[in-house]
């Protein structure tokens, strides 16, 4: 498996997908096989979304790559999840902003809507060691977690016909927000959003492909 996880990275480092030496860290530190069904155990590390049970998948690992680079995610901040699925992207955006060992450590809450879902990402979260610093809430992401907003970032694992307002809000100023954003099973752009005093600046990054996001401002 390490042997896999190696030709992964390498390929990334090749691609300038992985540039950033925090982010490999966090990579190298998440063990993706341990949140995954035990029918994917083997595919852990293969560059594809994969299936995670009840019509959901986990994304491609260059995902999780590309959402931390281009979030700049630093020790401390407050994230926002949006997409729990099998708790591992949670998992490598903490190692970011709570490492193992910080003073200032942050926190991520991640949203799941689907109770077995929430489920198996608490469990996979606890058992690796991430119990402290990731939350898992069961609810409508598309509604985000007033409880504790504002947020530095938000990320949003699913795609939507647009950023759904209630997230733009919880978004802290100077924070930023990246989401895929289109049509349900069609093309769907993914977008970078930073907030400021002043004004939202978009930003598209290129296409994506993406289950849909379900809930009161989704699909």
């Amino acid at each position: 498996m390490e042997e896999k996880k190696k030709r992964l990275l390498d390929r990334y480092l090749h691609s300038k997908t992985a540039v950033s030496n925090r982010v490999i860290e966090a990579f190298n530190n998440v063990p993706r096989e341990k949140f995954l069904p035990e029918s994917q155990v083997d595919h852990a590390y293969n560059d594809t979304p994969l299936s995670i049970g009840h019509k959901q998948t986990i994304s491609a690992p260059h995902i999780s790559f590309i959402y931390a680079e281009k979030l700049n995610m630093e020790e401390g901040l407050k994230v926002l999840e949006i997409g729990g699925g099998s708790g591992y992207n949670a998992a490598f955006f903490a190692e970011l902003v709570a490492p193992k060992g910080s003073k200032n450590p942050g926190h991520v809450y991640t949203i799941e809507r689907l109770p077995e879902l929430a489920e198996f990402a608490r469990n996979n979260l606890e058992r690796n060691g991430y119990g402290e610093t990731v939350t898992v809430i069961l609810g409508d992401g598309t509604c985000g977690y007033p409880e504790e907003a504002p947020y530095d970032r938000i990320i949003v694992t699913a795609a939507g016909p647009e950023i759904p307002n209630p997230l733009i809000e919880q978004l802290n100023i100077e924070g930023m927000l990246i989401m895929p954003v289109g049509k349900k099973h069609s093309y769907q752009e993914l977008v970078l959003l930073k907030k400021t005093t002043t004004e939202i600046i978009r930003k598209k990054l290129g296409g994506v492909a993406f289950v849909p996001l379900i809930g009161k401002h989704g699909f």
